[in-house]
């Protein structure tokens, strides 16, 4: 069959914009994530024969949706099963008097009422391992692609599809009932939660492959959600850390390339570019979450973003003030990824040289063999030493392992450009400690 382009279109960006609505309503009825899953893909092929012959609906997402949960009660009603079932169905319409209504604790007070936080949180899961959460959250929930997922964790893209299918398997063997959690149990779930919308945003801020650096529905996506954690536990300092990160990254975006479409880096961007509206807002949530005695993860990295939102010039950034934040992330986020980041920030307080011995050191480390920021950073690095045959290897390298058309061609040109010594370096555009 030949799908209009029309069609075609609206149905990839329905699927960009409503995969986790579908999904997250089908769970409620099917009380299997599987089930759930395979129902939403069907509901988008029934999508592309109905859409070409009847036209696109005004809502695609409702139209979606509905397909997906008709698949799924069809599914219910022939699943011979059906009694053994039931105590996990969590739809309050379907389920009647088998408990109380999803998006309500024991005493019926509201706890989170968007569908798609409610799946997150309830994916987040206690007993699966915190890395398996987010991995499983981002698949299912986001939407976002394994061989992505894979990308952010840095594993091999098998590594984890295997870990998403044995995560999906412990869901059904341990019968982890589909109903969100309570008041209590939200925040043993909430760093898990929250990791998930970090790194969705990062998926989308610099998108791992395709022809575009950002991807603006995932990073909206992730900011609407930081938001609505915000407003439900707004006394949780690292829901505002994570709200002020993502804002003051998100402030920057339409500095980030030039007219061509081209990347610019940090220090050539055009401040007044930026979004001053969003950075006062980023600035607000940084300040309520660093407000406790040892902020977290989150709250810091939005400290290291807002120092670079508050300087007047890239040259006048306080880059001491940033390698000593990195110290304090390094206390609560041991991780080799914020280490690259704070040597990045050390060239400019410290000198090149320096910034060097610690990513030589950190060369060594396998988790970071196949990634692309090591190579460029170590690069520019050994380029501001006048070291250009082995700046060149390291340009080559990260060519090797990045997929995303306007990384590539900066890295080219940087490659081709080795003739003119010197110059700027490569300072990083991109959240804080990305795993």
């Amino acid at each position: 069959m030949t799908v209009p382009a029309t069609v075609a279109d609206a149905l990839a960006d329905a699927h960009r914009r409503e995969w986790a609505f579908v999904l997250a309503a089908t769970v409620r009825v099917a009380g299997d994530l599987d089930v759930a899953e395979e129902c939403a893909q069907e509901a988008y092929v029934d999508a592309l024969k109905a859409w070409a012959r009847d036209g696109v609906p005004a809502r695609p997402g409702a139209w979606l949706t509905t397909a997906a949960r008709r698949r799924a009660l069809d599914r219910i009603r022939r699943d011979v099963t059906l009694r053994r079932k039931l105590p996990l169905l969590v739809e309050p319409d379907e389920a009647g008097a088998l408990g109380a209504p999803l998006d309500s604790d024991p005493e019926g007070a509201p706890v989170v009422t968007d569908d798609r936080l409610r799946l997150i949180f309830v994916c987040c899961h206690p007993a699966l391992d915190p890395a398996t959460r987010v991995a499983l959250t981002l698949r299912l929930v986001c939407g976002v692609a394994t061989p992505d997922v894979a990308r952010a964790f840095l594993v091999p893209e098998t590594t984890m599809a295997a870990r998403i299918t044995r995560a999906k398997k412990k869901i059904v063997q341990a019968r982890i009932p589909y109903r969100t959690p309570t008041a209590t149990e939200l925040p043993e779930r909430l760093d898990s939660a929250l990791s998930t919308l970090h790194l969705l945003f990062s998926t989308g801020h610099t998108a791992p492959t395709g022809e575009q650096l950002v991807r603006d529905d995932l990073c909206e996506r992730a900011l609407d959600l930081a938001r609505t954690v915000v407003a439900l536990l707004p006394a949780e300092p690292e829901a505002h850390g994570l709200l002020g990160l993502l804002l003051l990254t998100h402030a920057r975006r339409s500095g980030r390339l030039d007219a061509a479409g081209r990347l610019v880096l940090l220090e050539d961007q055009e401040r007044g570019r930026w979004d001053q509206r969003m950075i006062l807002e980023g600035l607000r949530h940084t300040v309520d979450g660093l407000r406790v005695p040892e902020p977290g993860r989150f709250a810091l990295q939005a400290a290291i973003a807002g120092a670079h939102a508050v300087a007047p010039s890239f040259a006048e950034t306080d880059w001491v003030r940033v390698v000593r934040l990195y110290d304090l992330l390094l206390t609560v986020e041991p991780s080799p990824v914020v280490e690259l980041n704070r040597a990045a920030a050390l060239s400019f307080a410290a000198g090149p040289a320096a910034a060097l011995q610690v990513v030589d050191r950190l060369a060594g480390d396998a988790r970071l063999r196949a990634y692309p920021y090591l190579h460029a950073v170590r690069a520019d690095l050994l380029r501001q030493l006048d070291r250009p045959a082995d700046a060149a290897q390291e340009y080559e390298a990260a060519l090797a392992s990045t997929a995303n058309a306007a990384e590539r061609e900066f890295l080219e040109g940087r490659l081709t450009g080795l003739i003119r010594l010197g110059g700027d370096s490569a300072a990083p555009d991109h959240p804080t400690g990305r795993p």
